[in-house]
């Protein structure tokens, strides 16, 4: 029978032969559950280690979770970390046991960076306590929880790469989907002119502008619920429908009717969009319009402005559009329409007020001479003013479209 020192020397060969193992299994990118079974057949090995528990905090909710558990202690009663053993900060016995925890003795913080980020309870035998390495538990503890934690940062870097990657994509799919030109200038029969000012890198907002023959256009602008690569996904989906269709000269109610179906089956109820589209005909100076559940676009006219409200309801919610009424005015021969998302109205300032349509159609009254691109710098910079030091709060989008037949 081998003496206390031969059993001692015994002991530090299996650590030492564990250590490597150990060392080998991370080298060879072992899975976290793999990990941890190691660490748990190590110190079970041990015959002066008879209980074993592992609580390892969860990244999300920063509570300490059970991922190793050994021994004849009560397992039902052990699951939950006790907030007693938050108060222990170094290796130590344990003095106040909390119920279902009478046999666990040692409490080892595991620590990267000076956070915790486990405890380790040991309970030992009696008769084998001369054999409790402490140390050695500490730190094959803290090399399993070092790879697992870096295993986790990996995976968070390899998220963020991927979702960077998803971010360009988007931005570029996005970028794709507003008009390349527009018609603009002061000798031009239809003057557009647009500014977008997303609020992350990937917005919610669309504009359009669709020339449908010689004399006829169609002009939309449209805010998406929800942001990011879904949003842009969407968008997308909704802009080849609606200039797919507008090509193929199908009318202006089939196109807001088949957008709402097919922001429905590609969102699932999830997402909707508010969209105004606006056709105009140059040959019969006819303006047809749809509101759907957007800010209704100003209409400046013989000296005085209106709101272009007829429509319907948002898209994307129904499955039949529960009332459709298209606006339509005849005899225009000079007019100007200016839309915008609600991301500009709906901007606050330090005092807690928001800017709302009333100021905006102020500006509009006092700039209506100035040319589109004058217009809207002065607008964003009235609107910066307003702000002060509050942050825009969504995305915001200008469309302004200015005619004048007797420039033709």
């Amino acid at each position: 029978m081998a003496n206390p020192d031969q059993k001692r020397l015994m002991l530090k060969e299996m650590q030492l032969e564990s250590l490597f193992e150990t060392i080998s299994a991370i080298n060879a990118n072992k899975s976290e559950e793999d990990l941890y079974t190691i660490y748990k057949l190590t110190l079970s090995s041990n015959p002066s280690i008879t209980n074993l528990i592992l609580f390892v905090i969860d990244e999300e909710s920063q509570e300490f979770e059970r991922f190793v558990n050994y021994g004849s202690h009560d397992h039902d009663e052990t699951v939950n970390f006790p907030k007693a053993f938050k108060d222990y900060i170094s290796t130590t016995n344990i003095i106040n046991h909390p119920d279902g925890f009478e046999k666990f003795d040692t409490i080892i913080p595991i620590k990267h960076k000076n956070e915790v980020l486990a405890y380790a309870l040991v309970g030992t035998a009696d008769q084998h306590s001369d054999f409790i390495d402490q140390g050695f538990t500490e730190a094959l503890s803290n090399i399993i929880l070092v790879a697992i934690e870096n295993k986790k940062l990996a995976r968070k870097e390899e998220k963020q790469k991927e979702m960077k990657k998803q971010l360009t994509i988007a931005s570029h799919v996005q970028t794709m989907l507003f008009p390349k030109e527009l018609p603009y200038g002061n000798d031009v029969p239809v003057s557009v002119h647009a500014s977008y000012m997303p609020h992350h890198s990937i917005g919610g907002d669309y504009y359009d502008y669709i020339p449908l023959s010689d004399t006829k256009f169609l002009m939309s602008i449209a805010d998406v619920s929800g942001k990011g690569v879904p949003a842009a996904i969407l968008m997308s989906n909704f802009q080849g429908t609606i200039r797919a269709m507008a090509r193929r000269g199908t009318d202006l109610e089939s196109i807001v009717h088949e957008a709402n179906y097919q922001i429905l089956e590609s969102a699932e109820g999830e997402n909707f969009i508010t969209a105004f589209f606006m056709e105009y005909d140059m040959e019969t100076s006819n303006l047809r319009f749809i509101n759907a559940g957007h800010n209704p676009p100003f209409l400046y006219h013989k000296n005085k402005f209106s709101r272009l409200e007829d429509g319907t309801t948002i898209l994307g919610s129904f499955s039949e559009l529960p009332f459709l009424e298209v606006g339509e005015i005849n005899n225009l021969q000079e007019f100007f329409v200016f839309g915008f998302t609600d991301g500009f109205t709906e901007t606050y300032n330090d005092e807690d007020e928001e800017l709302g349509d009333d100021k905006l159609e102020e500006f509009l009254t006092a700039n209506i001479d100035f040319q589109q691109k004058e217009m809207h710098k002065n607008l964003i910079a009235l609107l910066n003013t307003f702000k002060g030091h509050q942050a825009y709060a969504d995305d915001i989008t200008l469309l302004s479209c200015k005619v004048d037949l007797s420039k033709k």
